[in-house]
C-alpha cells in the first residue's frame, strides 16, 4: 500500500485520528457535566479508593491490590532503581518464569509493554524503564476482552455498558511474499511498520508457510494494532453476574473497564479461566465504540452517555464527603500524565 492511499485510509477512518482531534470536539459536553457538578475535576469522586479517580497518574500495583488475587496474574512490583540480576532473581523466587510481561507501573495505552524472553531481554527493559514497573506471568489464554461496568453508589449490584473483543495484531501467510510484503498489505499492520521494523529487524524478510498465522503484537491495545469489535450485543446476566460478583468485592470502585484474558467468552460467563490484567477507572474509555462499524457521531453519544453516568456518580459520591479534585491538583496531574506519556511512548 502507498503513502497516499495509508495516508488516505487514515483519514478517513476515525479510529485512527490522534486522541485529541477526537475528544476536543466534545470538551463542550465536559463543560457541562462540569457545570452540573461545579466541578471540572469532578472525576475525582468517582472512584474514591483511586488515585484521581483512577482518571490517571495512579499505580497499576495499587488497584491490583484492590482486586481478589484469584482473578490476577502473579504480579511483581519493581524499584526502577533495583538491579536486573537481582529483581531477576525475586521474580523466579516468585514463581514466574520466562517469557513473561513488563509493564510500567503507571501507564497507558500499552505504551511500554514488552513480553520478556531472556535475561538480556530483561537487563535492556531494566535499563530503558523511565519508571518503577510491573512483572507479571504470562496468561495463556489467548482471546482478551474489555468489561465496561458501571455500578451507583448505594445500590447492591452494577450493570456492564459494553463489552469490546480485541483482534491482535497479526499477518497470515501465502508461502510467497514475506513478513514485509504481509504487513503493508494490511493498513492497520502498515500503520504499526516504523514499530515493527525496530521489533522484528531482519526476520521481516522471513517467509510464512500458507495459512501460517503470526501475531505481531500480542497486546490488545488500539494504539499497538489490535483490532477492536463491539460486542455488547453479547451482554448476559451470567456475565454481569460474574463481573458484578468480582467488583462488589473492590471496595470503592464504581465506574470503570476491566481488561480481561480468557480461555472463552462463554468461560468467562461461567466464571472459570479467566484472568484480569488491567482496571481503568474514570480514565477508561468505552473502548466498543472503536469497532470500525461505528460512525463518528455514534462514538460520541456513546462517550457522552458515560460520561454522564460518571457524572452522576462523582456528584452521588460526593454528597457522601469524598473530594473533587481542585484545579491546581488537576491541571497538574494532566501535565504529569503528558510528561510520562512522552517517556514511554518511544519505547
Amino acid at each position: 500500500m502507498d503513502f497516499f492511499k495509508l495516508t488516505w485510509h487514515r483519514i478517513t477512518y476515525w479510529e485512527y485520528w490522534p486522541f485529541w482531534l477526537i475528544y476536543y470536539p466534545m470538551f463542550p459536553v465536559w463543560l457541562y457535566y462540569s457545570f452540573k457538578a461545579r466541578s471540572i475535576f469532578f472525576f475525582n469522586a468517582a472512584n474514591p479508593s483511586m488515585k484521581n479517580g483512577g482518571m490517571a497518574m495512579i499505580s497499576k500495583m495499587d488497584i491490583y491490590q484492590m482486586i481478589p488475587p484469584q482473578f490476577i496474574p502473579k504480579t511483581l512490583f519493581v524499584d526502577k532503581n533495583a538491579a536486573a540480576n537481582v529483581t531477576l532473581e525475586r521474580v523466579m523466587d516468585q514463581g514466574i518464569h520466562f517469557p513473561f510481561i513488563a509493564k510500567p507501573d503507571i501507564g497507558m495505552k500499552a505504551f511500554g509493554v514488552e513480553k520478556i524472553h531472556t535475561e538480556e531481554e530483561f537487563e535492556q527493559y531494566v535499563q530503558w524503564s523511565p519508571s518503577h514497573f510491573l512483572v507479571q506471568e504470562l496468561i495463556p489464554y489467548q482471546n482478551e476482552v474489555g468489561i465496561f461496568y458501571v455500578r451507583r453508589p448505594g445500590e447492591p449490584s452494577g450493570t456492564i455498558t459494553g463489552v469490546v473483543s480485541k483482534e491482535f495484531l497479526s499477518i497470515t501467510g501465502d508461502g510467497h511474499n514475506n513478513m514485509l510484503e504481509l504487513i503493508k498489505k494490511n493498513p492497520r499492520s502498515h500503520l504499526q511498520l516504523k514499530v515493527l521494523r525496530k521489533k522484528y529487524g531482519a526476520r521481516l524478510n522471513d517467509i510464512l508457510e500458507a495459512e501460517e498465522t503470526m501475531v505481531l503484537v500480542p497486546y490488545g491495545s488500539h494504539t499497538r494494532g489490535a483490532k477492536f469489535v463491539d460486542i455488547s450485543h453479547r451482554i448476559n446476566s451470567d456475565l454481569i453476574k460474574t463481573i458484578d460478583g468480582i467488583c462488589a468485592q473492590m471496595n470503592g470502585f464504581y465506574y470503570g473497564r476491566l481488561d480481561v484474558l480468557c480461555n472463552s467468552f462463554e468461560d468467562l460467563c461461567e466464571g472459570r479461566n479467566f484472568s484480569i490484567i488491567e482496571v481503568n477507572g474514570a480514565g477508561g474509555e468505552a473502548t466498543h465504540i472503536y469497532d470500525p462499524k461505528h460512525s463518528l457521531w455514534w462514538a460520541w453519544r456513546e462517550v457522552a452517555r458515560h460520561w454522564g453516568m460518571l457524572c452522576e456518580i462523582s456528584i452521588l459520591n460526593n454528597q457522601k464527603g469524598h473530594a473533587y479534585l481542585s484545579f491546581r491538583d488537576g491541571r497538574s496531574m494532566l501535565k504529569q500524565n503528558g510528561a510520562l506519556q512522552s517517556r514511554l511512548k518511544f519505547h
